[in-house]
């Protein structure tokens, strides 16, 4: 089925999905977070498909919902139509997802963002939860992720003043993991997928997960987790493929078993 709002674009073991609403400075409405988080389920279910990118353009990877679609929007409406669930799901993708971001990534592109598993910048990104000055908060992640990211007070200075961190200030707090030149960030952001994709298919995603469970568990709990995945992935073929080719110098052929 042809996408409207987004472009898919395959370089396996990569790809890139691209938010596609220039005129609107690729502001988020359900069409668009509809067709985005289906891009991804069907290339998460793709096994020549190693790692993503999610990105914009360089004026906006996404600069907020779109307030028409909630402007007269009661609160039975915002239930029932529950969009904002789509934010969840682009997190559970077993894939590592990149947000590649350049210049706006406001309230949902922000929170988007954060959905994603890492996120490379531009040096012309911002990010910020302007929610506070419409009225209401965020509601997509950006009170709950924001907080975890940067910690407490300086999240609490964002979602009560809406104001916005440049790319570098993103990096050094800890929301951001690189920043590049605007001309490049796209180009280095799929070396980095690349790079990622060179790495052994099962581990990549056992990582992710036990990252993951840093900010979704106790220590004890994630070290528990941690372990057993450590010890399960010697029994996988490229577990031992991994360190017989380390023992031999030589570059290791993985399989995703």
């Amino acid at each position: 089925m042809p996408y409207e709002f987004i472009l898919v674009q395959r370089e396996e073991p990569i790809a890139v999905v691209q938010i596609n609403r220039p005129k609107q400075l690729n502001a988020l409405n359900s069409n668009v977070m509809q067709e985005l988080t289906r891009a991804l389920e069907e290339l998460d279910a793709d096994a020549a498909v190693r790692c993503l990118i999610v990105t914009g353009d360089a004026r906006a990877f996404g600069a907020g919902a779109d307030i028409k679609d909630m402007a007269t929007a009661t609160p039975v409406e915002m239930l029932e139509k529950n969009w904002i669930a789509y934010w969840d799901r682009i997190k559970k993708i077993s894939k590592p997802v990149i947000a590649a971001v350049s210049g706006y990534a406001f309230g949902g592109g922000c929170e988007l963002a954060m959905a994603c598993d890492l996120i490379v910048a531009s040096e012309s990104a911002q990010f910020a939860q302007p929610e506070i000055n419409l009225g209401v908060i965020p509601g997509a992640g950006g009170t709950q992720r924001l907080t975890r990211a940067i910690g407490k007070s300086k999240a609490m200075d964002m979602v009560l003043t809406g104001r916005a961190l440049s790319a570098r200030e993103a990096e050094a707090r800890g929301l951001v993991a690189r920043v590049f030149p605007t001309e490049s960030y796209l180009d280095e952001a799929k070396n980095l997928a690349r790079e990622i994709a060179s790495k052994a298919p099962v581990a990549v995603r056992l990582a992710k997960e036990s990252v993951n469970k840093a900010f979704e568990s106790s220590l004890t709990d994630g070290l528990d987790y941690e372990r057993k995945m450590f010890y399960f992935l010697f029994g996988t073929e490229d577990g031992r493929e991994g360190l017989q080719a380390f023992v031999e110098k030589r570059k290791p052929e993985w399989k995703g078993k």
